[in-house]
């Protein structure tokens, strides 16, 4: 049987120093026997731009659509500001979970024992924190029609859309209420339906997938202002929230930042299941290309290390190694090891991208 496939797409600024550690680990359990990966690698973003004129070529595409998943960096950088929207670097990540079909996005915010001073907030308020924010990712306000910058009259006007069908709404409803039964059955949907007609049809869909198909799990509904409000003042209360594409975008930043650091925070974009029974499916750090510390030492892999670790519990099945990897994660971590973005008030000495990477595969290895 072949080996299950990875594509990677460490793109631009810190995605390939970051991808670099991930790398490390793919060929740390090839070593020990545990799984091996068909690797291949590609361009995205500015770097794509760079070497064909556009963020992603048609073959990238094509060999992302036939990956079994698809390990991805950063993309974007101030040197490409000035280009046409057409070919920014971002349009080709957009163009990617769009043609995949990529439309449930994973960002767990997890506060490790470790952190919990590190977080603005109080340690009461964050440690053992756990949630998970589903945010629809094919559709919405990034992707509705029409958009643009268009004149009336003497003055220049900028148009989005936010449309949502009933099919997109249920589809991502689905997968949050599959994810909250694996977890602790409780699911809070966010929208606006106080104010906007997609809230309203938003609302209304959630609350008919529930009463049909998961009447075994708690389902709340919240304004996603409150939401926003409710997640710095008591983010415990909540376990999976299931919101759109815009807002899911903010208020997924905003956990991020309670758990300490963006640096640490995965995430998976998943399509539906295709007849090997993986979905489609993407993974990548929510952190940006950090273009103002590129090539010197200074990013935190874990973020991309995680969203490998979650590569192999929801693409393939190996839930076990996805907590091995985790929990090395947890051990450096309580061992003191600190990337700069990690250290604290008191200072100290903080180890760089190799060496964060490197200590995560001694913990690997002290955990056989």
């Amino acid at each position: 049987m072949a080996n299950p496939s990875l594509l990677i797409l460490a793109g631009d600024g810190i995605g390939p120093e970051v991808m670099a550690e991930v790398k490390k680990l793919i060929s740390w359990f090839d070593a020990k026997g545990i799984v091996s990966f068909d690797v291949s690698e590609g361009l995205v973003g500015g770097c794509s731009y760079d070497a064909h004129g556009t963020p992603l070529t048609d073959e990238t595409m094509a060999r992302a659509q036939e990956a079994d998943a698809v390990l991805l960096g950063a993309v974007g950088g101030p040197k490409y500001d000035k280009l046409d929207f057409s070919v920014k670097p971002e349009r080709g990540l957009l163009r990617l979970r769009k043609e995949m079909d990529l439309f449930s996005n994973l960002r767990p915010a997890q506060c490790f024992d470790a952190l919990a001073d590190f977080s603005s907030l109080k340690r009461e308020v964050v440690a053992g924190l756990d949630i998970l924010i589903v945010r629809e990712l094919t559709s919405g306000v990034y992707f509705g029609e029409p958009r643009g910058i268009f004149m009336e009259g003497n003055e220049r006007v900028g148009i989005n859309t936010q449309r949502y069908t009933e099919s997109e709404i249920a589809r991502v409803a689905r997968s949050a209420f599959e994810l909250a039964r694996k977890r602790s059955n409780k699911l809070c949907s966010m929208e606006k339906a106080n104010v906007m007609e997609s809230g309203i049809l938003w609302r209304e869909v959630v609350q008919e997938i529930h009463d049909k198909e998961y009447p075994d799990v708690a389902l709340t509904h919240m304004y996603a202002d409150n939401g926003a409000m409710q997640l710095c003042r008591w983010p415990k209360q909540f376990d999976v929230i299931v919101t759109d594409n815009l807002f899911g975008d903010v208020l997924s930043d905003m956990a991020a930042m309670l758990t300490g650091s963006l640096g640490m925070l995965p995430s998976a974009s998943l399509g539906l299941p295709q007849t090997n029974g993986r979905p489609k499916a993407l993974y990548e750090p929510v952190h940006g290309s950090a273009p103002d510390i590129t090539g010197q030492g200074k990013a935190n892999p874990i973020a991309s290390i995680l969203s490998f670790a979650m590569a192999l519990r929801y693409s393939f099945s190996l839930g076990d190694e996805a907590t091995r990897v985790e929990k090395a994660v947890e051990k450096v971590l309580a061992d003191g090891v600190r990337t700069a973005d990690l250290m604290g008030p008191d200072g100290g000495s903080p180890v760089s991208t190799t060496q964060m990477g490197d200590a995560i595969i001694a913990a690997m290895e002290a955990s056989l």
